[in-house]
């Protein structure tokens, strides 16, 4: 018996002043959900969708917006792929129509797919010339070697050769569809203009009734979805690597890191804090004052923490002369102790907040950056929280909760190593 319910396409629209919107069209697929033997899919996919649809050759594509002085652009990551466009107010329509028509009726013609695969092997060289980038991707081959995700995003030279037009349209159809996908706008409009937009343009392309589900900030649509509290889908499997690379480089790249909680864990906002309190972007971040300010080993040194639909990463990354690098890796240890052997006095926790919730205050004034972030909340969580739901999630943790996550997560023995040098 065939199903007669329509497909649902969840929406959501933060109300600005600004003469300018902006839109996204974001879906749950990415790189994990290729075959491992068409690795790059995804990302080729993304820079498909830019060279040809039912109605409209590349250039067309290109110029419908750029004429009116808006800008289109699209990116993939390990779990979405997102089209955004920025237009003015007034424009907001085109731009709407724009990311349903190429989302919906993508050609992905052979001939330019050939020329496009071209790009992508040039830039596959391109970003492996750059060790402090690709050093990043190679650790997650390393980490999760068994899992999708330890694919990488750009792929690699031979299986991007053996993806062609049929197998990308196969991948179109399968992830692009209303029920995989959210739409979001940042912009001075109503919802319910938003809302009568999308569907119009969404069933124009689709040829077919589907149900727009307008989502405000602060509520939720759906169930959320995850694995509970998790440190990860691989822990305990293996020992951690250790790993040296020898590279053509005049200095030393680093990352030392291990598996972390998962998009739906409880420990999610609590490894976050601690992360910017080991390696944020403020220049006073323990890492950054420890290697850099008092010992002057490295130019830069970041933490980072990303956490997955089935498990999450977290990891340190610095460059240094090659014959600091132990010394480096010394100190960070020494400031991982420090957060696994005592919990934060009153007066650090108070800080950390105060400075977390200052940045993700900062943040909120970048609308593009608003509008990508709403989309990635409503696909994964089915809902957007607002900054005073975040506030009061980031107030309520306490030095215990911290000592925890850090006892979990930060632990040296844990920690496995990727150098270049």
């Amino acid at each position: 018996m065939v199903s007669t319910e329509k497909e649902i396409l969840r929406i959501s629209l933060k109300q600005t002043s600004s003469p300018v919107a902006y839109c996204a069209l974001s879906a749950k697929c990415g790189t994990r959900d290729e075959e491992p033997i068409y690795n790059g899919l995804a990302h080729f996919t993304e820079h498909m969708f830019f060279k040809g649809t039912a109605a409209k050759r590349a250039t067309a594509i290109n110029n419908t917006l750029e004429r009116v002085g808006g800008e289109l652009n699209a990116y993939t990551t390990k779990e979405e792929t997102v089209l955004h466009a920025t237009v003015l107010r007034e424009d907001l329509l085109k731009a709407i129509d724009l990311l349903m028509e190429i989302a919906f009726t993508s050609t992905f013609p052979q001939k330019e797919l050939e020329k496009e695969r071209d790009v992508i092997l040039e830039e596959i060289t391109s970003y492996k010339d750059i060790p402090a980038d690709c050093i990043y991707e190679h650790f997650e081959q390393l980490l999760f070697d068994g899992h999708p995700l330890q694919m990488q995003i750009l792929g690699e030279k031979k299986t991007l050769r053996k993806i062609d037009s049929t197998i990308m349209q196969e991948y179109n159809r399968k992830y692009f569809v209303p029920d995989n996908m959210a739409f979001t706008v940042v912009a001075d409009t109503t919802p319910a203009r938003v809302a009568a937009l999308v569907k119009k343009s969404a069933q124009k392309y689709l040829g077919k009734e589907i149900e727009v589900v307008a989502v405000e900030e602060g509520t939720s649509v759906g169930s959320m979805v995850g694995c509970g509290n998790s440190c990860g889908v691989l822990s305990g499997k293996k020992e951690p690597f250790y790993k040296e690379v020898a590279r053509k480089s005049h200095q030393a790249h680093c990352i030392v890191g291990a598996e972390a909680y998962n998009t739906y864990d409880t420990g999610r906002i609590p490894l976050s804090l601690l992360t910017n309190i080991l390696g944020g972007p403020a220049s006073g971040s323990r890492l950054n004052m420890s290697l850099r300010e008092r010992n002057g080993l490295v130019y830069s040194v970041e933490a980072v923490y990303t956490p997955y639909a089935d498990t999450g990463i977290f990891s340190i990354y610095f460059g240094c002369d090659k014959e600091d690098t132990q010394k480096c890796l010394n100190l960070i240890k020494k400031e991982l102790d420090k957060l696994v052997a005592e919990p934060l006095s009153p007066a650090v926790l108070k800080a950390a907040k105060k400075q977390l919730i200052g940045q993700l205050s900062i943040a909120q004034d970048n609308a593009e950056a608003q509008c990508l972030s709403m989309g990635k909340s409503l696909l994964v969580y089915g809902k957007i929280s607002n900054f005073e739901q975040m506030r009061e999630r980031i107030e309520s943790i306490t030095a215990e909760q911290l000592h925890q996550v850090a006892k979990e997560i930060l632990c040296w023995e844990r920690m496995n190593t990727l150098i270049y040098n």
